[in-house]
């Protein structure tokens, strides 16, 4: 997609985060948006902003795990603005972190239900319309981008449901892509993976749905979990702004995989090589001893 001037983009996940720099970002760009977000407040915010800035904007508080929720959300998008050209899949929750086991069956159901099913929610509304408006005009371009995450692709320490979740949403959107590349030259896909980004992803318990709040007090390999994400996102040097300019270059250079970090790809290339070569999985925290340390303090039997 060369020119973004004019178009529509839908984004889920638009109050924060990467979502709304997403949102900024169309905005400068004479783009037409269509945000949505399960948090109402940080919703109208990021939709005030950018109609202040004369953008022609249509916001919907959205719960992305509900189906029904994501096709009423296309319902609009294409109703007020007659097509979408750009569709952001990337609202996303952290969830409780910490040893495998200690995560509870409703943290699993949290986290899968916005990070996976959000996301399959967004293709299923879309796509099918986004393909018949490339039918009926030839010099229709359609992008699609599903927010994934580095943990999409290496698999470290105490994240079991985020990392499942978003080795997931990579799997869906390599297949996504196949499948576009079969169906229409004129609809593309991309798959981002960040690394650690100062986002407001660390508060994602803010908007838990009271059926999935789970009592039990954090373990200690939460605890350690939770802090090591604090960490990593309080500590990191790449913007969300940063990273929604990446997505815009990648979208309009028609590249795939989209990266923040592309310091993180020696770790991809170790757990490529472990596969081909069939040796045991390599240590996804080689170079930050310091960190698998603190961890192995806190579980630790």
């Amino acid at each position: 997609m060369e020119t973004f001037n004019g178009k529509t983009a839908v984004i889920t996940g638009a109050g924060s985060g990467f979502g709304r720099e997403f949102a900024r970002l169309g905005a400068q760009l004479g783009m037409s948006l269509v945000l949505a977000d399960v948090q109402r407040d940080a919703l109208e915010a990021t939709a005030s902003e950018l109609e202040a800035s004369g953008a022609p904007v249509t916001a919907r508080c959205v719960d992305v795990s509900q189906g029904e929720q994501v096709e009423a959300l296309a319902d609009v998008a294409f109703a007020e603005f007659g097509t979408v050209h750009l569709l952001f899949n990337n609202a996303g929750v952290a969830g409780r972190g910490g040893l495998m086991w200690e995560s509870g069956v409703k943290n699993w159901e949290w986290i899968l239900g916005v990070n996976l099913w959000g996301v399959i929610h967004g293709v299923h509304a879309f796509t099918p319309r986004m393909i018949d408006a490339a039918r009926q005009d030839p010099s229709y371009r359609g992008h699609i981008v599903n927010t994934a995450s580095m943990s999409g692709l290496l698999n470290p320490p105490l994240m079991g449901p985020y990392n499942a979740s978003k080795h997931a949403v990579v799997s869906l959107s390599e297949t996504l892509y196949h499948d576009l590349a079969l169906a229409s030259a004129q609809v593309r896909c991309s798959v981002l993976c960040p690394s650690f980004v100062p986002t407001a992803i660390t508060l994602s318990d803010r908007n838990r749905p009271t059926e999935y709040v789970d009592d039990v007090p954090l373990s200690a390999s939460q605890r350690a979990a939770q802090a090591m994400t604090e960490d990593g996102v309080n500590s990191s040097r790449v913007s969300a702004e940063q990273v929604a300019r990446m997505t815009f270059e990648a979208i309009r250079d028609d590249r795939f995989y989209i990266y923040s970090h592309p310091n993180r790809l020696a770790g991809i290339a170790a757990r490529m090589s472990d596969l081909l070569e069939q040796r045991n999985p390599s240590d996804p925290l080689t170079g930050l001893p310091e960190v698998r340390a603190k961890l192995e303090t806190a579980v630790r039997v």
